[in-house]
């Protein structure tokens, strides 16, 4: 992990952790938003908003098509790992860092 002015990665970007498999972005969804952006920080997650509404899986589907764009990646590179049902949710990253998918959604 990279030193900042003394605060491990883990420690100033809660929301993105490496592990063997890739990075686990920890994302907070609020769909039916009036349009769909990344919000900012929110607590250890990273804030999402989505347009579309929480139904037959339509958020979960906009959301792993929204971060494949913003983070210029093939949408089989993304894999939502839990949280299907809930507002938070854990997404598997594979093939970029943590610096890089961190400079592609702030």
């Amino acid at each position: 992990m990279s030193e900042h002015r003394g605060l491990s990665y883990s420690a100033r970007m809660p929301w993105l952790s490496q592990t063997d498999d890739g990075v686990v972005l920890r994302v907070r969804v609020s769909p039916r938003s009036s349009k769909t952006g990344v919000q900012g920080e929110y607590g250890d997650e990273l804030k999402i908003r989505l347009q579309s509404p929480p139904v037959d899986g339509k958020a979960n589907k906009a959301l792993l098509k929204f971060l494949a764009e913003k983070l210029g990646t093939a949408p089989g590179c993304l894999e939502l790992r839990s949280g299907e049902r809930g507002r938070s949710k854990r997404i598997l990253v594979r093939g970029l860092g943590c610096e890089d998918i961190r400079r592609k959604l702030t």
